[in-house]
């Protein structure tokens, strides 16, 4: 958390406060972490835009209009617990202040979101926004491609959770993505069928939790909302994800948990059966 679904619906709810505001301060204390801030302030927002989880501000002279080139991006990445407010709070760890006076606050109870003011398509130590796959809601992500690549795949929840088949797809939304497939999240090797039914899964999945704002998991401090404090209602649609123990809604099995590739992951045994192939890598212990 937050995974693409959360992040597009940050971008669309901060868009309108920040688009065509040119930057006044980036105030924080952790250069090390939110690192070359400064060289947004008196820079243009020219727009906001999302690859995978991460939200790029494009920045232009402060004289620029839209139609002009941006020489910046203004990259965040939420972490587990980030999120943008609009006031300031126990845990606001950046405050960004435009030129008219408008101010967001970014939050983050764990300290583990990350800003960076690059040139476009500089991406030095960000190595998965580099050698990111395509975004899952676009004509890039196609199913040929993505059948083919999951041909030759290892565990397959392990592969999407790598962002190299398809962009933006976490924890949550592979649980969910894996069950809608009927495919054991350790399933090796998907023959063509298995990807079809996953490609298909993973686009419907996202589409309905960004739809839904993301997903919301309890009440602690560091769990997602909206830049206003409203919660994403995906979490009211979740078929597998956290209900280790429960009934599966398809077949009424028990909901199970195991960890993988030290991930806490949910699926059902019946629906979700693995299948032994060839492939010299150990799947014991996963069988369901």
């Amino acid at each position: 958390m937050p995974e693409l679904p959360e992040v597009e619906t940050t971008r669309r709810k901060i868009e309108p406060l920040l688009r065509g505001r040119v930057i006044a301060n980036v105030e924080h204390d952790a250069p090390h972490k939110y690192r070359d801030t400064h060289l947004a302030v008196g820079r243009r927002v020219q727009g906001l835009s999302r690859r995978g989880k991460y939200l790029m501000l494009q920045l232009a002279a402060a004289d620029a209009t839209e139609a002009d080139p941006h020489d910046l991006e203004f990259i965040v990445h939420l972490g587990m617990t980030g999120g943008f407010r609009l006031e300031p709070g126990a845990h606001t760890r950046v405050t960004l202040t435009t030129e008219d006076g408008e101010q967001l606050f970014f939050n983050d109870p764990r300290r583990f979101g990350k800003m960076a003011v690059v040139r476009p398509g500089e991406y030095a130590g960000m190595p998965t926004l580099a050698a990111m796959g395509p975004e899952p809601l676009s004509d890039d992500f196609t199913e040929a491609d993505f059948v083919k690549l999951a041909r030759e795949a290892g565990a397959v929840k392990p592969w999407l959770l790598s962002q190299k088949p398809v962009s933006g797809v976490g924890n949550i939304y592979a649980d969910e993505s894996l069950w809608q497939a009927q495919i054991h999240p350790a399933q090796t090797r998907l023959t063509s069928a298995e990807g079809k039914k996953l490609y298909t899964a993973i686009r419907e999945v996202m589409a309905k939790a960004v739809e839904a704002g993301g997903s919301s998991l309890g009440n602690g401090v560091g769990n997602y909302r909206q830049h206003d404090g409203v919660s994403g209602l995906f979490q009211l649609e979740h078929h597998v994800y956290g209900k280790g123990g429960q009934p599966c809604p398809r077949c009424g099995t028990d909901i199970a948990k195991i960890v993988l590739a030290q991930r806490g992951t949910h699926f059902c045994p019946k629906c979700q059966t693995l299948k032994e192939r060839s492939t010299g890598l150990s799947v014991k212990g996963f069988k369901g």
